[in-house]
Order: structure tokens, then C-alpha cells, then sequence
């Protein structure tokens, strides 16, 4: 057996968790940390940010898993805390809304007729037993649980409405319980992430926006096409994403991906975040040998062997980019005569500019030498460009929860704060020549307003007997 101290400890405990001012305090910690995720930029948004702050700022913010608030640990634990104080509380306080919703006053009672104002003492004409039934059957239409007892001094008549919103409040608590749980679910079990996919290109990985670790998905996502609008000024007007989703090796949804209008598919979300553009498969060459004026241009695919003017020997563009060195694009050429090694060089696109910015710079290193095959010259004309599409991808499975939640918290408040219960006994009695009738009543809350409606009440019933 436990000992008496045991005993009272633990109903200390219970009594701490059960406490409304906790429940007060983790609200407030809660408030506060949320303005905190609100000011502080939070995950990528935070490098930038950060900048700007003295590195013992940033070591400290850092420390205190600021950048990444809403997955730290101490604001799950103040999610976990606040989950368990609801429980408790609805434990400790149930079994008194239980008492009164189980609680039958009898029909009979005298003290709810004491002090009752004029408009509610009605005096009729009519057998006593006829009237009692009318009564009985008028309060039948307005309330349930209609109950009837015959005494010496008469016949009472109750009834009830809103006997269940004793409970509201507990609807409220499980609703808020959903949406915390639905919270640490989505971030224990969630996922942000990010994923370009170039036009006809297919993906099945994404990069987690927090650690940037590839993170598989159960399916592919293929980009079928992109298309891209402009203003007169330039500035994008629209863009959109023509997307397909294969699962097991079949197409199982297509749809438009549009700013603001994402798609949800196998319960992960994506959204049109960003585009760009990158080089495609396809340059165009200049070639031009040396005291020849005559420039042979030619169209060549990335990784495609090509043969020189002249016949000499081969050549194939190995690698492209958009912006080699910060000196513009360029393209890798690799060049393999009949006879001798291979030579390879970079061509840029902005020759002209580099040799002004840099003098020598392409004699000195032969790797960047557009003529290191002579007596070929090569310059680039043009780079294919193909865009690709930025998406963010996120995972919650918790949100149907949360969700759920909301919908079940706006249920319950309006119990709570529009309905309450509402007790209306009737007393009728044999004086002289006539029947008298009481109508008295009892309510939960918003006394001013059942005053109103037994007002009404006992008005309509004097239309209906007289």
C-alpha cells in the first residue's frame, strides 16, 4: 500500500497539472515563443538573416535552436506539456460534469417558485387534470424529458433543453488536443523541402530545406513542359509547371502547378516556388582557321563527336555552363586529331570582354586558350537554353488532424458560449374556481436571457389555454 505521503505528493502533482494558471503559463510560453518564429526568419531564410548579427548572436540564437524553432525540442516539449495538461484537466473536472449531467431534479420542487414575478402566475379556467395535461403537452413541443407528478398540492410539469452542454467544454479540449497532436506529428514525421527539375526532366529525390539531405519519394515527378509570361517590362507575369506524377511505372496524375494553386498527390504538396534557366543540349560553334577568313558555324549536341572543317580530326563539347568562372558562358571542348593526344580547352562566350578585363589571361593558361588546337580558333555563339522548375515540397501528415481539430473547436465554443442548460419547471394547482400555474426555471448561464424566454414562455402558454 502506497504510504500517506506518497499519497499527498502525488495528489500534488495531479493538482499542479490539473491547475488552470499552468494551463495559463504554457499558453503564455507558447504566445511568446510563436512571436519569437514569427520575428526570427526560420530555416534558409535564416542564412541572410544571420548576417547581419555578431557571430556570439548567432552562436547564442543558435544555441537555443532559434533558426528552427517549431522543430526544437523545447517547443515540443511545451506542445507535450500543454497536450497533458488538457488531459488532466478533463480528467479531474469530468466527473463533475458528469454528476450534473446525470442529476434529475424532481418535478415537485418548491423553492423555484418563490419570488416569481407577476407575468409568470397565470390563473386559467378548466379542470384541473385537463389543464395539467395541456401544459404538459405544450411543454412537450418546446423541451424534452418532459416529466409529470401528481401531489396534494397540485401537478408539476419540467422539462429540459441543452442537458449535453455540459460537455462542450470537453469537445473544445479534445479539439485542441487534435491540433497539437496533429502538430508533433507533422513535425516529427513531415518534411520541407525543395527540387529543381528541368523541362522533360523526371525527379524521385528532394533536398530537406533543414539539413539539405536527399529525402526519396514514393513516386516520380516528371516536368512535361514549362511555360513562362512576361510584362513589357520584363517582370513574369505567370509561370507554370505541366507536371506528372508515375507511380509504379505509370502515369497515376497530371495537373497545371501555377503559383498559389499547388498539387497534393500520395499526401505530399508542391508548390511553384521559383524558375530559372540552364543550358540545354545544344551550342553553336564558330570555327575558323588560321588565315582563313571564312567562319564555319555549327550546331553540335553536348557529348556528340563532330568532324573539324578540314577533316583533321574530331571534336565534341564534353561540358556546358551558364557562368563559368563568373566570365559568362562557356563550353568544354575536347579535340582528338588522327595522330597525337587529345587537347582540351574552354571557349567563352564573351571573349572579347575577358581579354579586356584579363590581358594574356587566355595565352598564359592554355586550359582557357580558345585557339590551344591550332590552327583552329574556336569562339561560342550560342548556348540552347531550356528552363527548369523550382517547387517546394512539403509532407504533413498530421495536418488532417489539425484540420479535424478546427473544425471540432468551432462546434465547441459555439456550445459552449450559445447553448447551455436550461431546466423549466410548472406548477399547476386548484385555487377557488381556477387553476393557477407557476412557471419557474433554472439555467447555466445567460440568466438574463432565459429570464426573457420564460417570460415568453408562460405568454404563449396563457394564448394556448385561454
Amino acid at each position: 500500500m502506497s504510504s500517506p505521503d506518497n499519497k499527498k505528493q502525488n495528489d500534488a502533482i495531479w493538482s499542479a497539472l490539473a491547475s488552470v494558471k499552468l494551463t495559463l503559463l504554457l499558453l503564455i510560453i507558447l504566445a511568446v515563443a510563436s512571436i519569437l518564429g514569427t520575428v526570427i526568419p526560420q530555416q534558409e531564410r535564416a542564412m541572410e538573416w544571420a548576417q547581419r548579427l555578431s557571430p556570439g548572436m548567432v552562436s547564442f540564437l543558435y544555441s537555443l535552436q532559434l533558426f528552427d524553432l517549431y522543430h526544437s525540442v523545447w517547443f515540443r516539449l511545451i506542445i507535450g506539456a500543454l497536450a497533458l495538461n488538457l488531459i488532466v484537466c478533463s480528467i479531474d473536472r469530468f466527473p463533475s460534469s458528469l454528476k450534473l449531467y446525470r442529476a434529475l431534479p424532481q418535478p415537485d420542487r418548491a423553492k423555484p417558485y418563490e419570488n416569481l414575478p407577476p407575468q409568470r402566475i397565470l390563473s386559467v379556467k378548466g379542470d384541473l387534470n385537463a389543464v395539467s395535461n395541456q401544459v404538459a403537452e405544450f411543454l412537450k413541443n418546446k423541451y424534452r424529458n418532459v416529466e409529470t407528478k401528481e401531489t396534494e398540492k397540485g401537478h408539476y410539469v419540467s422539462g429540459e433543453k441543452g442537458r449535453y452542454s455540459y460537455f462542450s467544454v470537453y469537445l473544445v479540449h479534445f479539439s485542441v488536443l487534435l491540433i497539437l497532436i496533429g502538430g508533433i506529428i507533422g513535425s516529427f514525421f513531415g518534411f520541407e523541402a525543395f527540387v529543381n527539375i528541368p523541362e522533360g526532366g523526371m525527379i524521385d529525390t528532394v533536398a530537406s530545406t533543414k539539413s539539405e539531405a536527399s529525402v526519396k519519394l514514393p513516386f516520380e515527378v516528371r516536368c512535361d513542359r514549362f511555360v513562362a509570361e512576361f510584362y513589357d517590362n520584363g517582370a513574369p507575369k505567370e509561370y507554370r509547371s505541366d507536371l506528372s506524377f508515375i507511380f509504379k511505372g505509370k502515369v497515376a496524375m497530371q495537373g497545371a502547378l501555377m503559383v498559389n494553386d499547388p498539387i497534393t498527390f500520395m499526401g505530399i504538396t508542391f508548390y511553384q516556388s521559383s524558375y530559372g534557366a540552364i543550358p540545354g543540349k545544344k551550342v553553336r560553334l564558330g570555327i575558323t582557321k588560321e588565315n582563313s577568313s571564312k567562319n564555319t558555324a555549327l550546331d553540335v549536341e553536348v557529348g556528340q563527336a563532330e568532324q573539324l572543317p578540314g577533316g583533321s580530326a574530331q571534336f565534341q563539347v564534353v561540358d556546358v555552363r551558364s557562368d563559368f568562372m563568373r566570365m559568362g558562358p562557356a563550353v568544354y571542348v575536347a579535340v582528338k586529331p588522327s595522330g597525337g593526344d587529345e587537347v582540351r580547352f574552354w571557349v567563352f562566350q564573351n571573349q572579347e570582354m575577358i581579354r579586356q578585363h584579363f590581358p594574356g589571361i587566355m595565352e598564359k593558361f592554355p586550359k582557357l586558350n580558345p585557339k590551344a588546337f591550332e590552327p583552329y580558333a574556336f569562339t561560342l555563339e550560342k548556348i540552347e537554353e531550356r528552363y527548369y522548375t523550382g517547387l517546394q515540397v512539403n509532407r504533413d501528415p498530421g495536418v488532417v488532424l489539425v484540420y479535424l481539430g478546427f473544425c471540432f473547436i468551432i462546434i465547441g465554443l459555439f456550445a459552449t458560449f450559445f447553448m447551455s442548460h436550461r431546466r423549466v419547471w410548472i406548477q399547476v394547482s386548484k385555487s377557488k374556481n381556477k387553476v393557477n400555474i407557476s412557471v419557474a426555471g433554472r439555467v447555466k448561464r445567460n440568466q438574463v436571457g432565459f429570464e426573457k424566454e420564460l417570460d415568453d414562455l408562460a405568454g404563449k402558454m396563457r394564448a394556448t389555454l385561454e
